[in-house]
């Protein structure tokens, strides 16, 4: 009996995995057939690298890291992220399309998955391509590479939190330039918490648990946690349940706006 109604589970989770599937290559390869996946690219790559080696004083540093590297990213993200995530349902809505893939054998959860992982991914390319700097770093001195890994895992989370954020907000709006400047406000809104001045500021009135609750609740918090080579499981949930908490909310926005 329990291996019988095992079947249908099993294929059921095969079809929403293959679902998934077929959004997530049309979407990942829709980046790279229109210039903005080179745009992005060269801009991500050459502020990464100014603000490390300009601003972050990479080599005056004469230590062995990458800290002046991902130290930056956070403020990279606020301006970057809504850039790639503005487009995944504003433009969607636009042109009438969302319409259109609403009629196909794709449930809105699917859609919403594909398309976010498709996101995820182009970002995580990004942020591979930055992969000389570790190169560069081992080159000239003898870094903790375990560090500099769980700081490119924060990242490439930091990212994905990030354009779950801005993938909701883009399903509220028909205007892609809107969504930029929601997801951008939002994304800062969600470092702000956890800067220390802001942090600082309100510690001079507000209760100790307070204090501590809104640094719990910001993603700077737990990012920079995590760029120390510390792999708490506390920073990794917090992730993931932006991630899934957004997306969740991108599923109602789409059921509620599609016949708009």
């Amino acid at each position: 009996m329990s291996t019988t109604s095992a079947q249908p589970r099993s294929a059921l989770a095969l079809s929403a995995l293959a679902r998934i599937t077929v959004v997530f290559r049309r979407e990942f390869r829709s980046y790279f057939q229109t210039p903005l996946a080179a745009v992005f690219l060269v801009i991500f790559l050459f502020l990464a690298g100014l603000f490390a080696f300009n601003i972050g004083g990479f080599y005056e540093r004469n230590q062995a890291d990458l800290r002046p590297f991902f130290q930056f990213h956070p403020w990279l993200y606020v301006f970057l992220v809504p850039a790639v995530s503005m487009r995944l349902w504003a433009e969607e809505r636009r042109t009438g399309t969302i319409e259109l893939i609403m009629t196909l054998p794709f449930g809105a959860a699917d859609l919403v998955i594909g398309k976010f992982l498709a996101a995820w991914a182009f970002t995580t390319v990004a942020l591979s391509l930055t992969f000389p700097m570790w190169i560069t770093v081992s080159w000239l001195g003898n870094p903790d590479h375990g560090t500099i890994f769980v700081a490119y895992l924060a990242s490439a989370l930091l990212a994905g939190a990030f354009l779950a954020v801005g993938a909701f907000l883009s399903a509220l709006t028909k205007n892609q330039v809107i969504a930029f400047v929601l997801c951008a406000v939002a994304c800062f809104v969600l470092l702000l918490a956890g800067f220390p001045a802001v942090l600082d500021f309100i510690r001079g009135w507000a209760p100790r648990g307070a204090v501590e609750g809104l640094a719990s609740t910001s993603a700077l918090t737990h990012y920079e946690s995590m760029m120390r080579g510390v792999i708490d499981l506390r920073d990794v949930l917090y992730f993931v349940l932006v991630m899934a908490a957004f997306l969740v909310l991108n599923v109602f926005a789409i059921d509620w706006k599609k016949s708009d």
